[in-house]
């Protein structure tokens, strides 16, 4: 069973940045894929990053790369998403979701969620 506690979530202007830290307790997050994905209102849920069990492989939504950089440390059982350059259409709430797998997926195929934080980027 794994927890995950999202934070780092706010309102900020278009072109300012955001650090989203997920906190993650339980066992066997050294080996679980992490991702986030995020869900707007009246939209559904979409893949923003997913990073695998050791930090090597990461995947980007084509709408947040060369903005988003996914990190993990496996130590303090942490998982961040870095972003600049944010646009209105960032809004969402984001969450961060654990899978029990060593590699990442785009798909929600994840097994651990948290309850999200919010994102909201003005105009």
């Amino acid at each position: 069973q794994v927890q995950l506690v999202e934070s780092g979530g706010g309102l900020v202007q278009a072109g300012g940045s955001l650090r989203l830290s997920c906190a993650a307790s339980g066992r066997s997050f050294s080996t679980n894929a992490m991702g986030w994905f995020r869900q707007a209102p009246g939209k559904e849920r979409e893949f923003v990053a997913g990073i695998s069990w050791h930090g090597s492989t990461r995947y980007y939504a084509d709408s947040v790369k060369g903005r988003a950089t996914i990190s993990r440390d496996n130590a303090k059982n942490t998982v961040s998403l870095q972003m600049i350059s944010l646009k209105p259409e960032d809004t969402a709430l984001y969450f961060c979701a654990a899978r029990s797998s060593l590699l990442p997926t785009t798909t929600p195929d994840y097994h651990y969620w948290g309850r999200g934080t919010q994102v909201t980027v003005s105009a």
